[in-house]
């Protein structure tokens, strides 16, 4: 018998609110027990509800999304929050993670990302935006390139070296694409596979890596030099 997640929506703008629901009531096993309309509300309603995920506006009137983040992890630390934002700034990103949430969605997410990172987060994973994914890939890349003293050279310097000693030739694809900030989508239409193909290999690569999320695949990868950061 399938579990049903229940989910909590706190989001100020009812319009938006409404339409993330619709999207979730699609999902069979998704099941949305509480909507808020301001941080303030978050605390009360997990206590209440005692949801699977919270998905949370970051910017709201009275307490934003990442302080509100920061009181629930404070009382519930097995909360698990999905912060929405219209910002793919890293340091956006960073600071969110750091306060506790497990998920970084932006508002420009189709439905197939929202139920995805729903169903990772409620599964004990991260899930970031592929956008921000990519912008934070770019932020590690430049801090490493100032610390190593090599901006100017490093991109003739660098030897790509392809983990074939532990994915496939067509895993090692899909990694590059994750490095690149693709969604699964996206790095169906770029090598001609289907959608769920292509969340086998990414579920291959992340066991064979023995990494939880994307991200940490991704980081991994660029620090054992497996794929290019373009």
């Amino acid at each position: 018998m399938q579990l049903t997640t229940k989910i909590v929506i706190i989001d100020d703008h009812q319009l938006f609110r409404e339409g993330v629901k619709r999207i979730l009531d699609f999902e069979k096993s998704f099941t949305v027990v509480a909507e808020g309309d301001d941080g303030s509300d978050a605390v009360t309603i997990a206590e209440q509800y005692q949801p699977d995920v919270i998905i949370m506006d970051i910017n709201m009137p009275t307490i934003n999304g990442v302080e509100a983040t920061r009181q629930l992890i404070e009382k519930f630390p097995d909360s698990k929050v999905i912060i929405l934002s219209i910002h793919d700034d890293e340091n956006y990103v960073s600071h969110a993670l750091k306060t506790g949430a497990s998920g970084y969605l932006l508002k420009e997410m189709d439905a197939d990302a929202l139920i995805e990172a729903v169903k990772v987060v409620a599964d004990g994973g991260s899930y970031l935006h592929p956008k921000v994914t990519h912008n934070l890939v770019n932020e590690y890349r430049r801090l490493a390139l100032e610390e190593s003293g090599t901006a100017g050279v490093y991109k003739q310097r660098v030897e790509i070296r392809r983990p074939l000693h532990l994915l496939t030739r067509r895993e090692c694809e899909v990694l590059q694409l994750l490095a690149d900030g693709k969604s699964n989508r996206g790095i169906g239409e770029a090598i001609f596979i289907s959608e769920k193909t292509v969340k086998n290999h990414v579920s291959n690569i992340l066991q064979k890596m023995n990494v939880n999320d994307r991200t940490q695949a991704v980081v991994v990868a660029i620090k054992n030099g497996w794929v290019e950061v373009r």
